[in-house]
């Protein structure tokens, strides 16, 4: 009887799930929408459902479960309450192994799982410690130490986008704090950046509604303004990623996310940055884009499950 294992990536908009042999093989993947009206209640049962049905689809049993969530994780799998969600602090791993039959459940942070999947299957592999950071909407981070996820005393390590890498900044950030990564190098940031002091002769004076990309682009057509903005994006992206090195010291670090699509102008300036603000043994470092984009997570699941 064939025996499969499962990579389960839950999302605000959709919960993404991937069907593995025993050997790692993504043999099939696919997506439900993540209902979280009456505090996320129905989550989990939903994953649960769509579960079985691919079970019975193809014969078999399911020997393992990995999930991402977005959330700070317990090593043991308990959630520190998810805001996106409306949940509170519960073992997601004990709820999902009682809903499911299946003892061999493991549950993470959502970055820290798709940098463990990067690591795997991505542009981390041939390296066992890793640094990702995600860069969308917010920015993300996954520690991967020796092959392990570095998930700190709380479940809360590789929170990257809240290091603090500027001191003058009124702005509050979501976490409550001031002057966040996040409000420098996610989409959001950068194009609040570019906002703050657009200059008419800037390509972005003529769009209505200025993206992330638009800087990017306007940076590689040689827009001079776009070029600043970039530039410092990278210094304050740089300049955590060096304090990150200073304490872990990776092998490699993998930018992933949204943002990243702007390609190798992203990881030159980064780079650049880096070097500038780390000490002699720890500079020159690998700098990778993410190649799995949306199936990380899944990747990085399923692994927790495997291995």
């Amino acid at each position: 009887m064939a025996t499969y294992y499962v990579g389960v990536d839950v999302g605000g908009t959709t919960v993404k799930l991937g069907l593995f042999s025993d050997t790692g093989q993504l043999l099939e993947k696919w997506e439900i929408p993540t209902r979280t009206e009456e505090e996320g209640k129905y989550i989990l049962t939903d994953i649960v459902d769509s579960i079985e049905e691919k079970r019975a689809e193809r014969g078999g049993n399911i020997k393992g479960i990995g999930m991402g969530i977005p959330g700070p994780m317990t090593d043991d799998g308990v959630v520190l309450k998810c805001a996106n969600f409306g949940w509170g602090v519960f073992s997601v791993k004990n709820t999902l192994a009682d809903l499911t039959g299946v003892g061999n459940v493991k549950v993470g942070n959502d970055a820290n799982v798709a940098a463990l999947g990067e690591m795997w299957k991505g542009s981390g592999r041939g390296h066992d410690s890793i640094v990702m950071v995600t860069l969308g909407t917010g920015v993300g981070g996954g520690i991967i130490q020796k092959g392990k996820v570095l998930t700190g005393s709380t479940g809360a390590g590789g929170e990257i986008g809240h290091i603090k890498v500027e001191f003058n900044n009124p702005v509050t950030c979501g976490c409550g704090n001031k002057g966040c990564l996040e409000q420098y190098a996610s989409a959001t940031g950068i194009v609040r950046m570019a906002k703050e002091s657009l200059r008419e002769d800037s390509v972005l004076a003529a769009c209505e509604n200025i993206t992330a990309k638009d800087v990017f682009d306007g940076a590689k057509a040689g827009d001079v303004y776009c070029r600043e903005i970039v530039e410092r994006f990278g210094r304050y992206l740089g300049i955590a990623l060096s304090n990150v090195a200073h304490v872990v010291d990776p092998e490699a670090f993998v930018i992933g996310g949204g943002v990243s699509a702007a390609g190798p102008i992203i990881t030159d300036v980064v780079e650049k940055y880096y070097n500038e603000n780390a000490m002699y043994a720890l500079k020159d470092k690998e700098f990778h884009l993410a190649e799995l984009g949306n199936d990380a997570g899944i990747y990085g699941a399923v692994r927790m499950v495997l291995f």
